[in-house]
């Protein structure tokens, strides 16, 4: 499992998926989110620095039904570090 790239030394991979839950995980310091693409469940971790504008964006797309640009580390990572809505 990888953690956050905090410090954008990293190139994101980029992947169109549609939100279809998200979970608060206490204790656990992160948020679940599923999408309808995948099996995989990822984590939008508490001490990232966007994180209020991300989860904003994501429960906007769980509610609108629309497709977002998820960026992760790898196409193997369970990290969210950003999203696009275009």
């Amino acid at each position: 499992m990888r953690t956050p790239d905090l410090h954008g030394q990293r190139q994101p991979f980029w992947r169109e998926m549609t939100v279809a839950d998200i979970r608060e995980r206490e204790p656990a310091k992160y948020v679940q989110v599923v999408f309808l693409e995948s099996a995989r469940f990822y984590k939008l971790h508490w001490e990232h620095p966007s994180f209020e504008k991300i989860l904003g964006q994501l429960q906007d797309a769980l509610a609108k039904r629309h497709v977002l640009k998820v960026a992760l580390a790898a196409p193997d990572s369970d990290v969210i570090e950003d999203v696009d809505e275009s």
